[in-house]
């Protein structure tokens, strides 16, 4: 993972650090806001909505903010602009390479 990255053994363990607050924090987080944006008796496929409009989004920023307090915001800003891009030809239904 070291030479995919292009970062030092110091930098592999704060993004794996990072990736795990993240994950660790967007599990805290999810209960409350669905519970606060929806009633439990609400459907399936609107709880699937909800999360990839708001939790999904939530996680992303999340990534950013420990990132950059790790001292690898470079390193996610540009996984964010990819996956950006990536989402973008998928919504105009562009092949990806």
């Amino acid at each position: 993972m070291k030479s995919r990255w292009g970062v030092g053994p110091l930098g592999v363990i704060a993004i794996l650090l990072v990736f795990s607050l993240t994950g660790s924090s967007v599990v805290l987080l999810r209960r409350p806001i669905m519970g606060f944006l929806l009633p439990a008796d609400a459907p399936t496929w609107l709880h699937v909505v909800l999360y990839l409009l708001v939790i999904f989004p939530l996680y992303q920023v999340l990534l950013l903010v420990y990132g950059a307090l790790f001292g690898q915001f470079r390193f996610f800003w540009e996984k964010e602009k990819q996956l950006l891009l990536l989402l973008r030809r998928v919504v105009a239904r562009r092949p990806v390479r």
